[in-house]
């Protein structure tokens, strides 16, 4: 796989293909997840949506695997493969606000720290993610959950309409108004129907809100999560918070000796009149004993970019699990008073972020994102900076979503899932999976697009277009395979486990 077989590559695009023949090659291929060692065949660093055709065009040709990298994220390394094409589009982090009609059109490459900062020039926001440097492609086609979700819905109830390439090079626009079973698709099922290289959101006046973050001994969170389930139900929707089982972080208003030990926190904003905000969290202060806590009044994007010092660094190990919950239970809470001693490094996190309000105003059936009955969605995000710690680690969030697993519903959160998660797809996408496996079948019958947590076509590929069929399991099974062998090890670590 010499570079002159890239050659045709490059003359038909602007950007730079870089293959393994480069300077650049190794920083090309490196993903968030520092799990991850992947050898693409080459990398483009996409210029432009004509490059992203030529290139759908030109893999298909060679019948290479191809893999969508927009912000990176992605716990299972989906923004990479062995031996195919890596479509980067880094490059492309461009926000346009339009203020008049309260819209954003976002390139593919921006992440929720590019898109906040556009937006909060105008007082304005939607939702997003935790961390700032989460692409919002990745996150908004597999659903998007964040602080304004009680508020406003997902990342993608609030998506107005998609620019898309197809499995067959072609360019549409998905939307309400045309190829709407698409922008159906496109919200919720996450990178399975083509290459995004546009979104249009929806936005909502939001400025300076007040934030609140505190901790709590996590031997106590029992109580704390009974009176945090108690408090975010009755709390007014403006009202963004999550509860979560960390290692103490190195903050000054969390006392030294609390630094790297187990603490329950709770953590988010209320989105109200700012003056409000101390009423609203009072009943929090008074839940327990906390250890420390900070509240202030500030922008709406510093409050996303908070937590990127601690699970927003790229390079760590890392290996994820999700679930849903219809509620907060005593069970679940014991269970993650249990396990949080094991929590990994102060890297690490294990949320309960919640959903209800505006998402469950959604239909199951209106977007493909169909989890709209549930209150609570867990997320184990296991990460630390050495690989030998790889095999404990791992079994650490194993076991304890297993553990988890048994007060949760069937399917999780798909933007948490890892490469193993598989074969829990049609779970994940519940009572609208079929459907996305038939729509799967007519924008990519020959399941092209398959680095993702994939939906097979409901029909024969051969049968839906006359075009030779390419058996995606082993290709499937090669990135889940290589995860569930990560207990122990390998000579080279890094081999194995970020969201796009």
């Amino acid at each position: 796989m010499g570079s002159d077989r890239f050659d045709v590559l490059r003359e038909q695009v602007r950007g730079q293909v870089i293959d393994e023949g480069d300077a650049e090659y190794d920083t090309a291929r490196t993903v968030f997840n520092g799990m991850i060692d992947r050898r693409p065949a080459a990398v483009l660093r996409v210029s432009q949506v004509a490059d992203v055709m030529a290139a759908v065009r030109f893999a298909r040709g060679l019948k290479i695997d191809v893999a969508i990298r927009g912000g990176g994220h992605s716990a299972p390394g989906f923004g990479t493969v062995d031996g195919g094409l890596v479509l980067d589009f880094s490059a492309l982090r461009g926000v346009r606000v339009d203020p008049g009609a309260r819209t954003a059109r976002v390139e593919p490459g921006a992440t929720w720290a590019d898109y906040n900062h556009a937006t909060h020039a105008f007082g304005l926001a939607s939702t997003g993610g935790i961390i700032g440097s989460t692409g919002v492609t990745g996150l908004t086609l597999g659903g998007g959950i964040g602080y304004l979700c009680r508020k406003y819905g997902l990342a993608c109830d609030n998506l107005v309409s998609a620019d898309v390439v197809l499995a067959d090079g072609s360019f549409v626009t998905a939307s309400e108004a045309e190829n709407v079973d698409l922008f159906w698709a496109l919200r919720g099922g996450s990178g399975n129907f083509g290459a995004v290289t546009s979104m249009e959101f929806r936005l909502h006046p939001v400025d300076m809100v007040h934030v609140g973050i505190i901790f709590f001994d996590a031997a106590d969170g029992v109580e704390v999560g009974r009176a945090y389930r108690e408090w975010i139900a009755a709390e007014p929707e403006e009202m963004g918070a999550f509860l979560g089982f960390h290692q103490g972080p190195p903050v000054p208003f969390l006392p030294e000796e609390w630094h790297g030990r187990p603490v329950a926190v709770i953590a988010g904003m209320w989105t109200g009149d700012v003056d409000a905000g101390p009423r609203h969290w009072q009943p929090m202060l008074d839940a327990g004993p906390a250890l420390g806590s900070f509240f202030a009044p500030m922008p709406y994007p510093g409050l996303n970019i908070m937590f990127d010092g601690l699970s927003g660094v790229p390079g760590l190990q890392g290996y994820w699990k999700a679930d849903f919950l219809k509620a907060l239970s005593d069970d679940v809470l014991r269970t993650a008073v249990g396990f949080s001693p094991g929590i990994p490094t102060v890297h690490s996190a294990n949320h309960f972020y919640p959903i209800d309000g505006a998402v469950q105003r959604v239909a199951p059936e209106a977007t493909a994102f169909a989890y709209r009955n549930v209150n609570f969605a867990p997320a184990i995000a296991g990460q630390w900076p050495d690989a030998s710690d790889n095999a404990a680690n791992i079994a650490w969030v194993r076991d304890y979503w297993a553990a988890l697993h048994q007060y949760s519903e069937p399917g999780g959160y798909i933007n948490f899932q890892d490469a193993d998660d598989q074969s829990r797809i049609e779970d994940t996408l519940g009572s609208n999976y079929a459907r996305l496996a038939e729509l799967k079948a007519k924008y990519d019958p020959d399941n092209f697009f398959h680095i993702n947590q994939n939906i097979k076509p409901a029909v024969p590929a051969g049968a839906a277009s006359g075009i030779e069929t390419r058996t995606p399991t082993e290709r499937e099974a090669r990135p889940a395979e290589a995860r569930q062998n990560q207990g122990t090890p390998k000579s080279n670590p890094a081999e194995g486990a970020s969201t796009t």
